[in-house]
């Protein structure tokens, strides 16, 4: 049985949920993907790992990088889940591309090269927005592609991102 629970954000709702102990997902109301992993029999349910989420939404969105991780259990193939590791290393405020992902991935197999539309495809698959920073990978050209919450959501949070961080970004 899965739980969920809603809460709300500068950016709109939000859909948590969870396997009664670890996070299994996080999605912005109506994105695409929305709650694709999640179990058709679920409940509403107030549990100690909502909280903790709220509590690093609440830092998070106060502009500081929160200091711990819900814990969390994350449904997908083995390659979506090496892409999504990948995410985790990405620092609060800076941004890398799809490109280097798949480069890191590559290197680590020990494969000559490996495709960036792959991991960009599950890049936007990601289960758990926002603590795992897929809003974080723009294009090699460092343009905004391809974020499941909206494109509008993607700037906002990376500038937000970018201005607790003291980091400046010439264009």
């Amino acid at each position: 049985m899965e739980y969920t629970h809603d809460c709300d954000s500068p950016l709109g709702k939000i859909l948590l949920a969870s396997d009664g102990h670890a996070l299994t997902g996080l999605w912005f109301e109506g994105q695409k993907y929305f709650a694709a992993k999640l179990d058709q029999e679920h409940e509403e349910k107030d549990l100690p790992v909502f909280v903790q989420t709220e509590e690093w939404l609440a830092l998070y969105f106060s502009g500081k990088k929160p200091a711990f991780t819900p814990p969390m259990k994350l449904k997908g193939t083995p390659f979506q889940k090496e892409v999504w590791e990948e995410l985790l290393a990405i620092p609060f405020g800076r941004t890398t591309t799809y490109a280097k992902i798949a480069e890191g991935i590559a290197k680590r197999r020990g494969l000559v090269s490996m495709s960036a539309q792959a991991a960009g495809s599950a890049v936007g698959r990601n289960p758990i927005s926002l603590i795992i920073p897929c809003h974080r990978v723009v294009g090699s050209d460092g343009s905004l592609t391809g974020y499941a919450g909206g494109l509008e959501k993607k700037e906002w949070l990376l500038a937000m991102e970018r201005q607790a961080a003291g980091i400046v970004v010439y264009y």
